[in-house]
């Protein structure tokens, strides 16, 4: 894990893309085309904790398959976009349904889509493997990986700099 360099103590949300975030970058397919995601069971865990913590939560993906959807409503996540095709869009629509600031929101992304919505947050985060336009506006470079932690990486971070993390609430589902 690095050291973020910005002030952390005003981040009220996380919001993920899933492909090359969430999920890494190979990834195989079903026999009909759909794509099998895996993911990382610590940044779940992260996830989950946040929520409980009281951070928002959100996804905006290009992808689209329901388990996405169920694996992280199952955790809590309650603004999921799949199939977003101009995040941007999606993302002022989790802002007005939210309530909240741009600035006040972490977004990790590592492709193109990801670009422009990315410019607009208080902290704009990419994996080690993003796409080097991604990384150039990146207040933050993750040492790790699309699937590999990265969700794990920046909340844990988050929550320790305003005193969220191994708490009571940290022990348990």
């Amino acid at each position: 894990m690095g050291t973020i360099p910005c002030d952390l103590r005003n981040i009220k949300a996380f919001v993920f893309d899933v492909d090359g975030v969430l999920s890494g970058n190979v990834i195989p397919l079903y026999p009909d085309g759909d794509p099998m995601r895996t993911v990382n069971i610590k940044d779940g865990y992260a996830i989950h904790l946040a929520i409980k913590k009281g951070f928002i939560l959100g996804i905006i993906t290009g992808g689209y398959t329901e388990a996405v959807r169920v694996r992280f409503a199952r955790l809590g996540v309650q603004h999921i976009y799949t199939g977003s095709s101009v995040k941007k869009e999606d993302f002022a629509d989790f802002l007005k349904k939210t309530s909240l600031k741009p600035e006040n929101v972490v977004f990790v992304g590592d492709d193109i889509p990801d670009y422009e919505v990315m410019q607009q947050v208080g902290l704009p985060v990419a994996p080690a493997d993003a796409a080097p336009e991604v990384k150039e506006i990146a207040a933050y470079v993750s040492p790790l990986r699309g699937g590999e932690g990265v969700a794990r990486d920046v909340i844990e971070q988050v929550l320790k700099v305003q005193g969220l993390w191994m708490d009571e609430e940290a022990f348990g589902w």
